[in-house]
């Protein structure tokens, strides 16, 4: 296989650690924050500072709060109050503050950065583009800025956009396989030949033989849907490192897809109990009961994957079908409708709703939905499969 080119339309992808900015005397890219003055507000934000590097976010709130009480002006409270809503993975109070903060401080880079990461870690690439180039602009030298910003352009499929913004990295990542495998992507996309060669032929130097290597490969092959050459690359990973994170997930990933609905509960179970906050495994579990028409034992497993992470489209859609199923219509639809509200392009949501409308009697809603289905579906190519390492952060 180290012969071959790997082309991954979804590339596995761990992000180093991407720590929210808190604001201290000076931020960590350079610029001066703002403290209030008064003793009282001063003395408040000194205190939010040490809890928040502690980790208490409950006294945290309460000081920086404070410091809005005395100081409604203070943008470094504002941008204090922000990290600790992303700390909660509150996004909207989060980006709520940050955007106050950012008015009052619009020098600040270090707050935009946030502003990025809470889209960022929210999937919404679009949004976070703009607030990591303005910081891409003024620090062009930071790298955790430039490597998000790629990642926004790759993931916008900006193909040449993202290999230019990553190319100027190569000093310190050439050595990491989830840099090489996005940069030589991104330059086949935009034909950018030499770089291409370049990054593969270091892709193959340094990842050959690793169970990540081999989880990259299998990740190339179950794209395609060469489910045999995936199921073997992930075994040989699975084996030299059965803790390597994702491995099992994909192992799960394969297993459905080759219909052996027994050994990929099994697989995403053994994920589940190296990454348990993932959300993606209850997900894809209630996906495997589903189709095994063990629907409460499904519901548990969709409500699951909604408590670590209440955007995914695909377990409200599961809770919708399992209560069409029951025809449950009126339950099913509140699950559709919240569906569409986080995610109003998803093909498969409005063709859902559109056979609940019908089924509750509303036939020209109904045919409208379907009709906005087909639609979608004409300009949209097909999903590949799910792929958490592209947003997940390393421990």
């Amino acid at each position: 296989m180290s012969s071959v080119r790997i082309r991954l339309s979804t590339v596995v992808l761990l992000v180093w650690a991407c720590a929210v900015v808190p604001l201290r005397a000076r931020n960590p890219l350079g610029q001066s924050a703002t403290v209030p003055p008064a003793s009282d507000p001063a003395h408040s934000f000194q205190l939010g500072q040490e809890a928040l590097s502690s980790g208490k976010l409950d006294e945290a709130e309460r000081d920086f709060r404070a410091v809005l009480a005395a100081d409604p002006k203070s943008g470094a409270a504002y941008a204090n109050l922000g990290v600790v809503y992303m700390r909660r993975k509150q996004w909207a109070k989060a980006l709520e503050m940050l955007h106050e903060a950012e008015h009052r401080m619009p020098q600040v880079a270090g707050i935009r950065l946030n502003i990025g990461l809470a889209y960022y870690r929210q999937n919404e690439y679009d949004q976070a583009i703009a607030p990591f180039e303005s910081v891409v602009r003024e620090q062009p030298d930071a790298s955790q800025p430039r490597y998000l910003l790629g990642l926004c352009y790759f993931f916008a499929e900006r193909w040449a956009d993202a290999a230019t913004i990553l190319e100027p990295l190569w000093a310190q990542e050439s050595g990491h396989l989830p840099y090489l495998y996005v940069l030589s992507n991104a330059a086949h996309r935009a034909q950018k030949k030499e770089l291409d060669e370049r990054a593969t032929t270091q892709l193959m130097k340094i990842g050959d033989g690793s169970p990540e290597y081999h989880l990259f490969v299998g990740k190339y092959h179950l794209n395609l849907g060469q489910l045999d050459d995936a199921l073997k690359e992930f075994r040989t990973a699975a084996e030299a490192n059965p803790n390597l994170a994702f491995v099992h997930f994909n192992l799960g990933l394969t297993y459905v897809k080759k219909q052996d609905y027994d050994n990929a509960r099994a697989e995403f179970l053994k994920d589940a109990e190296i990454e348990p906050d993932l959300g993606l495994n209850y997900d894809q579990l209630g996906d495997v009961y589903w189709l095994l028409q063990q629907d409460s034992k499904a519901e548990d497993s969709y409500r699951a994957a909604l408590r670590r992470d209440p955007r995914l489209v695909n377990s409200r859609l599961g809770l919708a079908k399992i209560y069409q199923r029951q025809k449950r219509f009126s339950r099913a639809l509140e699950e559709a409708d919240a569906a569409k509200k986080i995610d109003p392009e998803r093909t498969d949501v409005h063709y859902l709703r559109g056979r609940l409308l019908m089924d509750m009697g509303r036939k020209q809603e109904g045919k409208e939905e379907l009709a906005q289905a087909e639609r979608l579906r004409q300009k949209q190519e097909s999903q590949n499969v799910p792929s958490p390492e592209i947003i997940e952060e390393p421990r």
